[in-house]
């Protein structure tokens, strides 16, 4: 029996209950988990981490790098006559410029924070969102290079 007690001290719960202002949630202490901590949340689930891959963080950048290219390039492009097929950006543009630029790097980087704290998530059995977030910095840029070739063009008329 008094083995028993002991293993039952040992195992006791070590939780405690986080404040919501916590040291951790304001960015002043670093946790240590970078990588899911259970199989089964490696394999199916979210694992949620509290430090990010150096890749990761790159690409993240890269994003809001090409972001800011894209925007100045879309104003370039429609001082050179072109025209805005997102109607909401036009309407945006077509209001203020400082407008145009606030909302876009706004969006992004609320959308590259929601990518960022569900990188491990899996949408497919291979696929998961940090497979997403490589994705979208492809298709920046493609979408750069397809607006450098319109800004050429247009430099030739």
């Amino acid at each position: 029996m008094d083995g028993m007690m002991t293993y039952d001290l040992r195992v006791q719960d070590r939780r405690k209950a986080v404040p919501f202002f916590c040291a951790y949630h304001l960015g002043l202490k670093q946790g240590r988990r970078m990588n899911a901590r259970r199989m089964c949340e490696a394999r199916w689930g979210a694992a949620y981490v509290d430090r990010y891959a150096d890749h990761l963080m790159v690409c993240v950048v890269g994003i809001l790098f090409l972001s800011i290219c894209d925007a100045l390039f879309t104003l370039r492009i429609l001082a050179h006559g072109g025209e805005e097929l997102n109607w909401f950006m036009a309407v945006l543009i077509d209001d203020s410029v400082e407008k145009f630029i606030a909302f876009k790097m706004a969006l992004t980087s609320l959308a590259l924070i929601m990518l960022i704290i569900h990188h491990n998530v899996r949408i497919l059995y291979a696929v998961s969102v940090k497979h997403i977030t490589y994705a979208i910095l492809s298709g920046y840029g493609v979408l750069i290079s397809y607006e450098l070739y319109l800004l050429e063009l247009a430099s030739k008329l």
